[in-house]
């Protein structure tokens, strides 16, 4: 069927195998910091980078944004709460998050401006880069649906750098049912689009003639 062709772009997922760091684009959701703690607690990586100062979509889309927080109990606000702090950025939420799961401070790195996932990509670069941090392999850990717009970004800011995406459902919305519920296919299908239309951007832009 034709969402065959749509699932196989859009929800990539691969073994995690041994890398050099683990990163998390931007997001307030604790579910992409618990799956990130779980791969360094076994071993696959030795640092965790999580992006973000905040979501765009708090802006532009707030209806969206509150039922997403409310769903990960959390309040509608520039800054996140979970348990009993109160986080600014995403990074710093994330962050957070690693370190109730028993990640150690000297494992986190933090890159906390910017605010969508091209600038992740981007600003990500510039703290490995900072670090003198040498990234031959990588393993990304985003939303499923978030998959491959996060692997297009992140593979253009480290074109050396071989990446396996481990990626988490968040809203019920994964390979087998994204086309079961209009969320999913909201949601989904505006990841084509935002996929054409922002790499469009960044393609046209590498042109010199």
């Amino acid at each position: 069927m034709f969402y065959d062709a749509l699932t196989d772009f859009i929800f990539v997922e691969d073994e995690p195998r041994e890398a050099d760091i683990i990163f998390i684009p931007g997001s307030f959701r604790p579910e992409l910091a618990r799956r990130a703690s779980r791969l360094y607690h076994e071993g696959y990586a030795p640092y965790i980078l999580p992006s973000g100062k905040h979501s765009i979509t708090i802006d532009r889309a707030e209806q969206s944004e509150e039922r997403n927080m409310t769903e990960a109990g959390m309040a509608h606000s520039s800054a996140a709460s979970y348990g009993s702090y109160v986080y600014d950025t995403e990074s710093d939420f994330l962050g957070g998050i690693l370190r109730e799961e028993g990640v150690p401070e000297q494992a986190i790195l933090r890159e906390p401006e910017a605010t969508f996932t091209w600038e992740n990509a981007i600003y990500s670069r510039r703290v490995t880069d900072a670090a003198h941090l040498v990234i031959r392999r990588a393993i990304l850990c985003c939303k499923a649906f978030h998959a491959r717009r996060s692997l297009m970004y992140y593979q253009q800011q480290f074109p050396d750098t071989e990446f396996m995406v481990c990626p988490v459902v968040v809203d019920g919305i994964g390979r087998t049912s994204w086309y079961q519920t209009r969320l999913g296919i909201d949601t989904v299908l505006g990841e084509v689009e935002r996929c054409g239309g922002q790499f469009h951007e960044i393609l046209a832009d590498r042109i010199t003639v």
